[in-house]
Formats: C-alpha cells, sequence, structure tokens
C-alpha cells in the first residue's frame, strides 16, 4: 500500500514540475513580445532640383513604405560621388522589374521562410500601408521644403534601407504639354541610408529624389542619395 502510494506522490509532482515549467515559459514568451520598446518613425519626401524646372507640377501618389529587415546589411551606393542623383533601382534579370536590397533595391526572390511574402516582403522586409494614399507636388517641395508623409510607432532597432511605394506620378509640364515620369524598372524608389529606431523618440527620415529627363518627353524620378537625411530627438508627446 505505502508502495503504491509513493508511485502516486512521484507521479503527481512530476505533473506538478510539467505544468509548472509550462507555465514560466509561457509567462516568459508573452513578456518577450510584450515588452519590447518601441519609437516613432516621421517619413518626409523633398526634391533636388534636377529637371523639375521643367514642370508646372508634379504630384507623387504614395501607397506605403517597405523598411529593410531589421538588422539586415544596407546596401551599397551605386552612383559615383560626383553625381547628384544616383539610380538605386536598376532591374534584376533574375527578378524581372524587382530588384535585390543587397544593392539597395526590391528582391526578386524569396530566400527566407517567412509566409507573408506580401506583408514582410522578400528577406524579411516590411511593408508599411498608409491608411490613405499620400499625394505629393514635387514641384513646392524644391530647396529646404519639405512634406511628411506618414508617422508611424515601430519596434526599436536598426534598419539598412527605406523604400517608396510609388503608385502612381501625374505630371504637367511648364509649357502646358503632358509629361511620362516612371520609375527605374517600374521598383520602388529605394533609399540607402542606414537608420535606427531609438525608444521613446522620433526619428525623422527624408527621402530625397528628383526626376530626370530621358527624352522623348519622358522622366525618371531617381533617388539623391546625398539629400537623404535622418535625424533624432526625444519623443515629447508625454
Amino acid at each position: 500500500m505505502s508502495d503504491r502510494f509513493e508511485r502516486l506522490g512521484t507521479i503527481g509532482r512530476r505533473d506538478y514540475l510539467r505544468a509548472t515549467g509550462a507555465a514560466a515559459l509561457g509567462t516568459a514568451g508573452l513578456a518577450g513580445c510584450i515588452g519590447r520598446a518601441t519609437g516613432t518613425l516621421a517619413t518626409s519626401v523633398t526634391d533636388q532640383p534636377a529637371d523639375i524646372g521643367d514642370f508646372e507640377s508634379l504630384v507623387v501618389t504614395i501607397d506605403g513604405i517597405w523598411l529593410g529587415p531589421e538588422g539586415g546589411d544596407g546596401g551599397e551606393e551605386d552612383g559615383d560621388d560626383e553625381g547628384d542623383v544616383d539610380d538605386g533601382n536598376e532591374t534584376d534579370s533574375a527578378g524581372g522589374n524587382e530588384t535585390d536590397p543587397g544593392d539597395g533595391n526590391e528582391t526578386g526572390s524569396d530566400d527566407s521562410d517567412d509566409e507573408s511574402s506580401d506583408e514582410d516582403g522578400p528577406q524579411g522586409r516590411e511593408y508599411h500601408e498608409f491608411d490613405e494614399p499620400q499625394e505629393a507636388d514635387l514641384v513646392q517641395l524644391q530647396g529646404e521644403e519639405t512634406q511628411l508623409i506618414d508617422e508611424r510607432e515601430l519596434t526599436i532597432g536598426t534598419y539598412p534601407y527605406l523604400q517608396l511605394d510609388v503608385s502612381g506620378t501625374d505630371a504637367t509640364l511648364a509649357d502646358g504639354g503632358e509629361a511620362t515620369v516612371e520609375l527605374p524598372g517600374n521598383a520602388p524608389l529605394t533609399f540607402n541610408q542606414e537608420f535606427e529606431i531609438r525608444e521613446e523618440s522620433v526619428t525623422s527620415f527624408t527621402a530625397d529624389f528628383a526626376p530626370v529627363e530621358r527624352g522623348n518627353g519622358t522622366y525618371l524620378l531617381r533617388p539623391v542619395p546625398r539629400g537623404i537625411e535622418v535625424s533624432y530627438e526625444e519623443d515629447g508627446s508625454e
């Protein structure tokens, strides 16, 4: 009889230890999820001169932003240091119109195990769609003028690049004619500037891009690497 009760006591202790261990792991996991600090990313756009003087208006519609994977490697600048405008969006033959973020551009293949390619994108990049598409007239954003297009709270971390999801352009030339304004490779505009999201701070990322004439009434929107600005300040919302 005593052996039987001893066996039951042993089984009871094992069950208890398994149950309390599982509960502890669950609590630790939950704390890890809700305990990660956050900061704010404020994204703005501006325009370098380039060929903007050809336009009476150049309205760009932006639907959202992609952020390079947290802790990932930033792409190398493709243009030389002498140029004012850089095309960081050349196409990749392996990926159709999309390009490789290793060069600061969108990837054409997914090497990760992420199942949500539409949301997180290839190789773990994050897509954040705006509540409403934002329109910016680049003619009005020359020099020191900027326009805030998005502000959102994100998990702290370091991101190697930012991409603008430009869904359309509406251009009118200064002489009243129309012009076709395209994106290089029809890919997002990529800005190869590493930035941080810091706890209880606001990171201001200003994406600088400009139209460059190609001829035959067509223009390309291109990033201006040297015009990108990133600044940090404490969040004074509280």
